[in-house]
């Protein structure tokens, strides 16, 4: 049967990511296991596992740091395309992570960090800023409320200060997701209060957020779905309430545990 769009109907957004049958080897050992995912445009999921459950090497997979390998039953679509300029790729991707923290743990400030974003830069070296750019950049720093902090070396910023800068690195290109990667680690209870914070504001104004963490207290209200990662494969995938229960969670991470809801936030004890 033959679909027709009316005119002056827009055609519906491809998923952000559709992945069938994906396989990913990093020498001997087999890091993604025939994973299968499908992440509509602007949804904002968590992906949960211990650590080694491959959630780093999905993200590394995402951005064509790792490949697939080849399968006459693999899909590996981002946008609708299998095909990307890695540059322009990850420039739509805003990904933060540990290891680009520790990258940016240098001697410019925390301005100059999201300046950077502009260029795929670490620092802005020779590179031109435009008054297009610091005016771009004004408004991510109001927007993330950390103008106060903008003239603060990086070297000198707390765990949590640094993140929120990497973010506003992520999002100078406008991205249509922002990618986390155990983004709490490292942070105090007040840190964790102004990340937060900020994450909900994110997803509040349409930019999708996709949290990788072992950390159920990562998983942010707005966060409405949750897919289970364990031993390179997905195990769990659904509602947040359906996933985050006690028997589901205990099975994940191998420990009697009991999980409990507060204002939209989940919590693990007993373990």
């Amino acid at each position: 049967m033959n679909t027709q769009i009316s005119p002056g109907a827009t055609a519906p957004s491809p998923p952000l990511l559709d992945f069938a049958n994906i396989t990913v080897m990093r020498g001997d050992k087999k890091v993604l296991d025939t994973l299968s995912l499908t992440v509509g445009a602007g949804e904002h999921l968590a992906i949960l596992g211990p650590n080694g459950a491959g959630k780093s090497s999905l993200i590394r997979t995402i951005t064509r740091e790792c490949y697939p390998l080849a399968h006459p039953d693999r899909r590996f679509l981002i946008m609708g395309k299998e095909v990307w300029e890695v540059g322009a790729l990850r420039s739509m991707l805003g990904i933060v992570s540990n290891e680009l923290q520790f990258t940016f743990t240098r001697e410019f400030t925390g301005r100059e960090a999201v300046l950077s974003g502009f260029f795929s830069s670490v620092g802005l070296f020779r590179h031109e800023v435009t008054a297009a750019m610091e005016e771009q950049t004004d408004e991510i720093l109001g927007f993330l409320e950390i103008e106060h902090l903008a003239d603060r070396s990086m070297r000198e910023m707390s765990s949590g200060e640094g993140r929120r800068f990497l973010i506003g690195r992520a999002l100078v290109h406008d991205p249509v997701a922002l990618i986390l990667d155990e983004p709490t680690n490292s942070m105090d209870l007040h840190a964790l209060h102004h990340f937060r914070s900020t994450l909900q504001k994110i997803a509040r104004s349409g930019t999708g957020v996709i949290m990788v963490t072992h950390n159920l207290h990562d998983i942010i209200p707005e966060i409405s779905r949750v897919v289970l990662m364990k031993e390179g494969r997905i195990c769990g995938d659904g509602p947040k309430d359906e996933v985050l229960t006690d028997n589901v969670i205990g099975g994940l991470f191998d420990v009697p545990v009991r999980i409990r809801e507060e204002g939209g936030w989940y919590y693990a004890s007993g373990y």
